[in-house]
């Protein structure tokens, strides 16, 4: 839990700065992404990156916003590793995070 806390402290200091871009811009940051020669898909500052540009399109676009224990099971299932959750709290947004990770 200790290694995940601070990603999701990293990824909610970004969410202002993500916020404040454009869409023309997040779409942008993600091509950017895919770009990159030999990405690490388990690099801290791309995983926090990704997932705070991937809350802030949820948010914009079907109105949900990643909850702190949302980025945690996203965090999980990228170590490939389960999170279990109860109904309702937010399975299917949980792997959208890991799913754009996984993208790119």
């Amino acid at each position: 839990m200790n290694k995940y806390s601070a990603i999701i402290n990293n990824i909610n200091f970004l969410e202002d700065r993500v916020k404040t871009l454009s869409s023309n811009e997040i779409r942008e940051k993600i091509i950017n992404l895919k770009n990159l020669q030999n990405i690490n898909l388990n690099d801290e500052k791309i995983i926090t990156e990704v997932f705070a540009l991937t809350r802030e399109v949820a948010k914009r676009n079907i109105g949900l916003r990643h909850y702190d224990t949302q980025l945690l099971g996203g965090l999980v299932l990228n170590d490939n590793q389960i999170a279990e959750m109860k109904t309702g709290e937010g399975k299917t947004l949980v792997a959208t995070l890991s799913a754009s990770l996984n993208a790119i």
